[in-house]
């Protein structure tokens, strides 16, 4: 394992170089201009993913540069990892500054996933309860690819409360890092530890008011990096053993929820789950009279309980086969309450219809 004496002051310069961009940013202008399915009432700066971004190629290329150890194995999987961040990224960048129609979003995503997947960041094997480990065969590619879109747009779409996308990754990456760090995967360990230093350096300019957002440039950015770090860890590459897959899953449990009950309550009522809409969770508990801060405050904890579970998930052939559902359905209860209370929420100020 590297030194932790190099990897934290490396943290620090990449939090302060995030908050510099994120400056940047702000001084640029690119206006998020509020319309009937925005959560804020005034023209807000956006982009300020560039400086999350910048913090995590950078430390990782500062790490790169100091020369072979166990951060950089002599393969192309750290290699295809950054490029799959930076194609999400400019793609982010573009969609702040352009706009971009979701299909062409989505075909860039994939072209980025196949960068990930050329570089043997694909999932092999799935833990299923009671089951075990199941070989993905022929699906290995497909099932990647899903989750490598997946996540990337389930982040997207939560950015939607001031602290809300960012906070909870900075404390996921803190998690990430941890398990990492147990399983000897150092890769791993020093993105996570890059991902939350950008975090770091981004959120005091948004949250608790939003001088700035993430844009679809951070918050896409960050859905891929965690998905790929997701399957680099599932794959126990560069010597480590290999965790759970579940692992980043159950990180993101609250967003995955919120995303996957949002999209089939639209699809059921016949709307057009890829039109922009203020009908997540998160969004309806604000609508409703809940103050945005403490919305995101309260995903702040499922954070933490998510966490943990995934520190259960990371001990992988300790917690036997039963272990995803034992870790997994303590979170879906939480979520299932959580949608009890907006629900009822809603109903009390006539939210009908979200």
């Amino acid at each position: 394992m590297f030194a932790p004496g190099l990897l934290y002051p490396l943290g620090l310069a990449a939090a302060l170089l995030s908050a510099l961009l994120v400056r940047a940013m702000i001084a640029a202008r690119i206006l998020d201009q509020p319309n009937a399915r925005s959560s804020h009432s005034a023209p807000t700066p956006r982009g300020g993913g560039v400086g999350v971004v910048a913090a995590l190629v950078g430390g990782l290329g500062v790490l790169h540069a100091l020369g072979p150890g166990p951060v950089f194995e002599a393969d192309g999987r750290a290699a295809s990892f950054a490029a799959g961040v930076v194609i999400v990224a400019a793609l982010g960048l573009w969609d702040d500054l352009r706009g971009m129609r979701f299909a062409a979003k989505l075909l860039v995503q994939l072209a980025a996933a196949a960068v990930a997947m050329a570089g043997d960041l694909v999932l092999t094997h799935v833990s299923l309860p009671g089951f075990g480990q199941v070989a993905l065969g022929a699906l290995a590619w497909p099932f990647t690819a899903l989750w490598l879109v997946g996540l990337t747009n389930a982040m997207n779409f939560i950015d939607g409360l001031n602290g809300l996308c960012a906070g909870v990754c900075l404390i996921a990456a803190a998690f990430l890092a941890v398990i990492a760090q147990g399983h000897d995967a150092a890769f791993v360990q020093a993105a996570a530890l890059m991902l939350a230093a950008g975090c770091m350096g981004f959120l005091p300019f948004n949250f608790p008011r939003a001088r700035i957002f993430l844009g679809d440039v951070g918050s896409q950015a960050l859905g891929f990096a965690f998905a790929a770090l997701g399957v680099w860890l599932a794959r126990g590459h560069g010597g480590a053993a290999a965790a759970s897959f579940w692992v980043v899953p159950a990180l993101f449990a609250a967003f995955l929820f919120d995303t996957a009950f949002t999209i089939l309550r639209r699809a059921l009522a016949g709307e057009r789950v890829t039109e922009a809409h203020r009908g997540h969770l998160y969004q309806v508990a604000s609508r409703a009279g809940m103050p945005p801060a403490r919305v995101s405050l309260i995903h702040f904890g499922f954070a933490l309980l998510q966490g943990n579970a995934a520190l259960l998930l990371a001990r992988g052939a300790e917690v036997g086969a039963a272990g995803p559902a034992l870790a997994l359905a303590p979170l879906l209860a939480v979520q299932f309450a959580w949608l009890a209370v907006v629900r009822a929420r809603a109903a009390r100020v006539g939210l009908d219809r979200w």
